[in-house]
């Protein structure tokens, strides 16, 4: 269950968790036809070995997608100004991703209020896979 975001909403704030996977190679190979990203390494096993990895891994943008699914179910989408992401580190078949967000600032923008959110993907160990800002209009 969502919860919507509070138009009170202030720094330290924490957005509801999100947890998606674990990342299975069947998820992998459908992410490569949504996303047209058909970059072997990502599903073809002996491509990402002669590459140097033990194994395929998913896609940066998948768990970027999965951020920007922590924000939508907190707020809707047409609240969205901003988003970036930094890729940290590798995620994993069989890793899930623990997405969550914290409000590090309100502000105005031209008479719009806004809330800077600070993200993070984590596997189910918490290793850090990808950080991120986003800013939210507080509708």
């Amino acid at each position: 269950m969502t919860t919507a975001m509070n138009r009170d909403a202030r720094a330290g704030d924490e957005l509801p968790g999100f947890t998606a996977g674990p990342i299975s190679r069947l998820g992998l190979a459908l992410y490569c036809g949504a996303s047209g990203d058909h970059n072997p390494i990502h599903v073809d096993l002996d491509f990402a070995r002669t590459a140097g990895m033990d194994d395929v891994f998913a896609h940066g943008m998948l768990s970027a997608a999965y951020l920007a699914r922590l924000l939508t179910n907190w707020a809707p989408q047409s609240a969205l100004r901003e988003f970036g992401v930094r890729f940290v580190a590798i995620t994993h078949v069989g890793d899930e991703v623990r997405c969550s967000g914290r409000v590090l600032e309100r502000f105005d923008v031209q008479g719009e209020a806004r809330l800077r959110v600070e993200l993070h993907a984590r596997s189910q160990i918490g290793e850090l896979r990808l950080s991120g800002v986003a800013v939210l209009a507080v509708e």
